[in-house]
């Protein structure tokens, strides 16, 4: 009867962290740039003394969805989005670069371009400072020109050059601070082939349906799982009652 109980508790406890990780999901069907987690379930021997009798489901990461997300205009000069693949690399908090997709940018009371989340976006030279300018343009390529101020109408200087990168895909791993990066190096290699579009944004790949529907089907799996640790405990009770008769 402790099979049953066992089995059917470690099943709940993971389905409920399944259902924690679609939830977060869908959390995230409207955030910029969001990519979503997959997961699936697996059967692990417990390993000890004597016979390997008990298994237990684990759920385990599938990985991440690294499919591209539809665009929005937006008309911001900071907002870009990656048309096809590739990533924007931005400084994360331990000073090392990652990658990201989220394309709304801003200006920090230093002109430095930020994430939302406040990761400064790295150009050929470093973060990119942007200073006072009546007008600034961000070409395909990712060449920044700015307009300086009190300069002629034709005056446009060349700032500098969005870092842009195409890694292989299977190689990415997305961080618990939803930045992207390769497990073996911390410096990534330009790709001049990545093309950026000024004034847009991608939004998040979540499909918020297929999310809602996985929830609903973990959540039943919770109920199945724990209607089954009642039925252990009825037996229980029936075979402690026919042993009290015998």
């Amino acid at each position: 009867m402790d099979r049953m109980v066992f089995t059917s508790m470690t099943g709940a406890m993971q389905a409920f962290k399944a259902q924690s990780l679609h939830a977060n999901n869908l959390a995230n069907s409207n955030t910029t740039g969001f990519k979503a987690d997959l997961q699936a379930f697996r059967s692990a021997v417990i390993e000890g003394p004597g016979f390997p009798t008990r298994n237990t489901a684990v759920m385990q990461s599938a990985g991440t969805d690294f499919r591209s997300g539809p665009l929005r205009t937006t008309g911001r000069d900071l907002d870009m989005a990656i048309e096809g693949d590739g990533w924007f690399v931005v400084e994360n908090g331990q000073g090392q670069e990652a990658l990201t997709r989220a394309g709304n940018f801003h200006l920090d009371p230093f002109g430095v371009i930020r994430t939302a989340s406040g990761e400064a976006l790295i150009g050929n030279g470093g973060p990119i400072a942007i200073p006072p300018a009546e007008s600034m343009s961000i070409a395909h390529d990712g060449t920044i020109s700015i307009k300086p101020l009190g300069s002629g109408p034709d005056t446009s200087v060349v700032l500098d050059r969005i870092k842009l990168v195409n890694p292989p895909m299977n190689q990415l791993r997305k961080d618990e601070n939803g930045l992207v990066s390769m497990a073996d190096t911390n410096e990534y290699v330009p790709d001049s082939n990545v093309r950026i579009a000024q004034g847009m944004v991608e939004m998040s790949n979540v499909q918020a349906v297929e999310s809602m529907v996985n929830m609903i089907a973990m959540q039943r799996h919770f109920e199945m799982q724990i209607k089954a640790m009642d039925n252990a405990e009825e037996l229980d009770r029936s075979s402690t009652a026919l042993m009290r008769f015998s």
